[in-house]
């Protein structure tokens, strides 16, 4: 179990000082949120194609916007450089703040990738780079919950479904695998998953006005 006084540790567990815990905590949020910020979406479409994703489709800087507007190679691009900068920030927030530099620096990873500073604070919806870190994380829960998320996928073709669903399910899935017993890592949880639900507003506006577009397997180019 993960509790915050185990910030008081640094790397292999070498007591610091208050004033250096927040030093490294400052660390942990602000790198991670900068490696956040670097959209690969956005890179790859004005890069690749000469044009910014968002101006396009849904208008989403992320994976199924990549995919729906250039196809499988420009989302493929896209899924190992959004993971890329999660693992990243991820390992920074380790050698910083171990355990919960992690949790730290994964959570602002997000945050960046929704309002990236380099790019008018308008990114993704956060969905990749949060899976990313509940791998990192946790591998079980990660396999319940792109169980899940596949299951509704294929069910009903409706990814931004599949996403909501999962992010229910995450607070869920924590609180069965640690039997109620780590509060740290069920708050956390609990922030992402809201993160990831409202993120969706206007997917679930669509949904319940049958608007939503549903996914398809076929390349678009």
């Amino acid at each position: 179990m993960i509790y915050l006084v185990d910030l008081m540790y640094i790397g292999n567990y070498i007591p610091v000082p208050f004033v250096g815990q927040m030093i490294y905590f400052l660390l942990c949020l602000v790198s991670g949120y900068l490696l956040g910020s670097i959209n690969t979406a956005i890179i790859v479409s004005k890069a690749k194609y000469g044009k910014d994703i968002r101006g396009f489709g849904s208008g989403n800087a992320g994976l199924t916007n990549m995919k729906r507007v250039y196809g499988w190679g420009a989302a493929g691009y896209t899924l190992l450089g959004d993971m890329g900068k999660q693992i990243a920030a991820v390992g920074v927030g380790m050698f910083l703040g171990h355990v919960p530099g992690a949790y730290i620096a994964g959570l602002f990873c997000i945050i960046g990738h929704i309002l990236p500073c380099w790019y008018g604070f308008k990114g993704g919806k956060g969905v990749l780079t949060a899976a990313t870190l509940i791998l990192l994380l946790d591998p079980m829960v990660f396999a319940i919950l792109a169980l899940i998320w596949f299951a509704v996928l294929l069910l009903t073709r409706y990814v931004s479904l599949a996403s909501i669903v999962a992010a229910f399910a995450y607070p869920a899935a924590i609180y069965a695998r640690y039997q109620g017993k780590d509060p740290f890592s069920l708050i956390f949880a609990l922030v992402i998953g809201l993160f990831i639900i409202y993120m969706h507003r206007s997917n679930i506006k669509r949904l319940f006005n049958n608007q939503e577009s549903k996914f398809t397997f076929k390349n678009k180019k």
